[in-house]
């Protein structure tokens, strides 16, 4: 009996030490970094060898419709923090026409 009250003892102090004041929890960034300055560069009537060079290659190309590539972001703080960027782009017959997300491209562009 007491070797099984000494187990949950252990067991309960050891599963506390995840939330333990001072232990550092480190940032989880997934997925493609696509900043304003990147949106700016793409312009209608780019290909797709044009697009992937601007943002990189898409993390999800959507196998049903082949027009559509998006770029996700996600982070998750130590602190507990999430936060999460979308972006996506379209073609039609091989040529960028339009762009959806977190992201618009510039007035002056």
């Amino acid at each position: 009996m007491r070797k099984v009250l000494i187990s949950i003892i252990a067991a309960t102090v050891i599963s506390g030490c995840s939330e333990f004041p001072g232990v550092y929890k480190i940032d989880i960034p997934q997925g493609n970094i696509v900043t304003q300055e990147m949106v700016d560069q793409l312009r209608p009537g780019m290909n797709h060898n044009q697009v992937r060079y601007v943002l990189g290659t898409p993390l999800i190309t959507d196998t049903f419709h082949d027009g559509r590539w998006d770029y996700i972001y996600t982070i998750k703080k130590g602190n507990g923090d999430y936060s999460r960027e979308r972006f996506s782009v379209f073609f039609e017959q091989g040529k960028l026409v339009k762009v959806s997300g977190d992201y618009r491209p510039s007035p002056s562009n």
